[in-house]
Protein backbone atom coordinates (compact mmCIF):
# COMPACT_ATOMS: atom_id res chain seq x y z
CA UNK A 1 0.00 0.00 0.00
CA UNK A 2 1.25 3.46 -0.92
CA UNK A 3 2.13 5.94 1.78
CA UNK A 4 0.18 9.16 2.26
CA UNK A 5 3.00 11.15 0.65
CA UNK A 6 3.00 8.89 -2.41
CA UNK A 7 -0.77 9.28 -2.71
CA UNK A 8 -0.39 13.05 -2.43
CA UNK A 9 2.26 12.98 -5.15
CA UNK A 10 -0.20 11.10 -7.36
CA UNK A 11 -2.80 13.83 -6.78
CA UNK A 12 -0.21 16.46 -7.77
CA UNK A 13 0.50 14.56 -10.99
CA UNK A 14 -3.24 14.19 -11.67
CA UNK A 15 -3.75 17.94 -11.11
CA UNK A 16 -0.92 18.77 -13.53
CA UNK A 17 -2.26 16.31 -16.09
CA UNK A 18 -5.83 17.62 -15.89
CA UNK A 19 -4.91 21.32 -15.86
CA UNK A 20 -1.91 21.18 -18.19
CA UNK A 21 -0.01 23.43 -15.78
CA UNK A 22 3.70 22.94 -15.24
CA UNK A 23 4.14 25.60 -12.54
CA UNK A 24 1.65 24.95 -9.79
CA UNK A 25 0.39 26.61 -6.63
CA UNK A 26 -0.17 24.09 -3.83
CA UNK A 27 -3.26 25.98 -2.63
CA UNK A 28 -4.83 25.21 -6.01
CA UNK A 29 -3.74 21.57 -5.71
CA UNK A 30 -5.31 21.36 -2.24
CA UNK A 31 -8.63 22.72 -3.55
CA UNK A 32 -8.47 20.23 -6.44
CA UNK A 33 -7.69 17.37 -4.03
CA UNK A 34 -10.68 18.16 -1.83
CA UNK A 35 -12.93 18.34 -4.92
CA UNK A 36 -11.87 14.83 -5.94
CA UNK A 37 -12.48 13.46 -2.45
CA UNK A 38 -9.25 13.95 -0.53
CA UNK A 39 -10.14 14.30 3.16
CA UNK A 40 -9.31 17.52 4.94
CA UNK A 41 -6.74 17.04 7.71
CA UNK A 42 -7.83 16.67 11.29
CA UNK A 43 -7.67 19.88 13.31
CA UNK A 44 -4.22 20.61 14.69
CA UNK A 45 -3.54 19.97 18.34
CA UNK A 46 -3.37 23.49 19.75
CA UNK A 47 -0.44 22.69 22.06
CA UNK A 48 1.49 21.21 19.12
CA UNK A 49 0.79 24.36 17.11
CA UNK A 50 1.86 26.60 19.99
CA UNK A 51 4.99 24.49 20.49
CA UNK A 52 5.93 25.01 16.82
CA UNK A 53 5.38 28.75 17.16
CA UNK A 54 7.68 28.86 20.22
CA UNK A 55 10.27 26.80 18.33
CA UNK A 56 10.17 29.28 15.45
CA UNK A 57 10.48 32.21 17.86
CA UNK A 58 13.50 30.54 19.49
CA UNK A 59 15.06 29.83 16.08
CA UNK A 60 14.61 33.47 15.04
CA UNK A 61 16.33 35.03 18.07
CA UNK A 62 19.73 36.49 17.23
CA UNK A 63 22.26 38.43 19.28
CA UNK A 64 25.48 40.31 18.51
CA UNK A 65 28.83 39.08 19.74
CA UNK A 66 30.33 41.81 21.93
CA UNK A 67 33.87 41.24 20.65
CA UNK A 68 33.32 40.73 16.91
CA UNK A 69 29.98 42.42 16.36
CA UNK A 70 28.88 39.34 14.41
CA UNK A 71 25.34 38.13 14.70
CA UNK A 72 24.82 34.68 16.23
CA UNK A 73 21.79 32.47 16.76
CA UNK A 74 20.79 32.53 20.43
CA UNK A 75 18.94 29.23 20.66
CA UNK A 76 19.94 25.85 19.27
CA UNK A 77 17.93 22.67 18.85
CA UNK A 78 19.13 19.10 19.10
CA UNK A 79 17.30 15.80 19.11
CA UNK A 80 17.45 13.14 21.78
CA UNK A 81 15.72 9.82 22.17
CA UNK A 82 13.96 8.86 25.40
CA UNK A 83 12.79 5.28 25.11
CA UNK A 84 10.99 5.13 21.78
CA UNK A 85 10.19 8.85 21.69
CA UNK A 86 12.35 11.37 19.84
CA UNK A 87 12.36 14.85 21.38
CA UNK A 88 13.75 18.17 20.23
CA UNK A 89 15.36 20.11 23.05
CA UNK A 90 16.48 23.75 22.92
CA UNK A 91 19.43 25.42 24.63
CA UNK A 92 20.58 29.03 24.83
CA UNK A 93 24.07 29.18 23.33
CA UNK A 94 25.27 31.42 26.18
CA UNK A 95 24.19 28.80 28.76
CA UNK A 96 24.68 25.54 26.87
CA UNK A 97 27.24 22.99 27.99
CA UNK A 98 29.70 21.90 25.30
CA UNK A 99 28.12 18.45 24.65
CA UNK A 100 24.76 20.04 23.85
CA UNK A 101 26.30 22.60 21.47
CA UNK A 102 28.40 19.93 19.76
CA UNK A 103 25.30 17.84 19.19
CA UNK A 104 23.25 20.82 17.95
CA UNK A 105 25.96 22.02 15.56
CA UNK A 106 26.78 18.54 14.23
CA UNK A 107 23.09 17.86 13.58
CA UNK A 108 22.77 21.20 11.79
CA UNK A 109 25.86 20.42 9.70
CA UNK A 110 24.37 17.04 8.75
CA UNK A 111 21.18 18.79 7.59
CA UNK A 112 23.28 21.16 5.49
CA UNK A 113 25.26 18.31 3.94
CA UNK A 114 22.01 16.53 3.11
CA UNK A 115 20.65 19.65 1.40
CA UNK A 116 23.86 20.15 -0.59
CA UNK A 117 23.96 16.49 -1.65
CA UNK A 118 20.35 16.66 -2.85
CA UNK A 119 21.09 19.88 -4.75
CA UNK A 120 24.01 18.10 -6.44
CA UNK A 121 21.79 15.17 -7.45
CA UNK A 122 19.09 17.55 -8.74
CA UNK A 123 21.57 19.50 -10.88
CA UNK A 124 23.14 16.27 -12.12
CA UNK A 125 19.73 14.94 -13.18
CA UNK A 126 18.76 18.18 -14.95
CA UNK A 127 22.10 18.18 -16.78
CA UNK A 128 21.61 14.54 -17.83
CA UNK A 129 18.16 15.14 -19.33
CA UNK A 130 19.23 18.38 -21.05
CA UNK A 131 22.51 17.35 -22.73
CA UNK A 132 22.28 20.11 -25.38
CA UNK A 133 21.97 22.91 -22.81
CA UNK A 134 24.85 24.43 -20.90
CA UNK A 135 25.23 22.34 -17.74
CA UNK A 136 24.22 23.86 -14.44
CA UNK A 137 27.25 23.75 -12.16
CA UNK A 138 26.60 24.50 -8.52
CA UNK A 139 29.80 24.57 -6.47
CA UNK A 140 29.58 22.59 -3.25
CA UNK A 141 32.72 23.92 -1.57
CA UNK A 142 31.58 26.88 0.51
CA UNK A 143 34.99 27.77 1.96
CA UNK A 144 35.44 30.92 -0.14
CA UNK A 145 31.80 31.99 0.33
CA UNK A 146 32.09 31.74 4.11
CA UNK A 147 35.48 33.47 4.16
CA UNK A 148 34.16 36.30 2.00
CA UNK A 149 31.09 36.80 4.19
CA UNK A 150 33.07 36.68 7.41
CA UNK A 151 35.37 39.39 6.05
CA UNK A 152 32.72 41.48 4.27
CA UNK A 153 32.32 45.03 5.53
CA UNK A 154 29.74 45.27 8.29
CA UNK A 155 26.57 47.12 7.35
CA UNK A 156 26.12 50.33 9.28
CA UNK A 157 23.49 50.02 11.93
CA UNK A 158 20.53 52.32 11.51
CA UNK A 159 19.08 54.26 14.40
Amino acid sequence: MATKKVEMQRVIHKYKQETGKKEINMHDVAKFAVKIGWPLPKPVDLFELLSKEFSQAARDEYRKDKETGNQYRANHAFTVTHGKQQLTLWVDIDEAPRPHMVKALVQRREQTVGDVLQMHFDAEHWNNIHPKDEPIVVPTDYTEDVTWRVNAPKEKETA
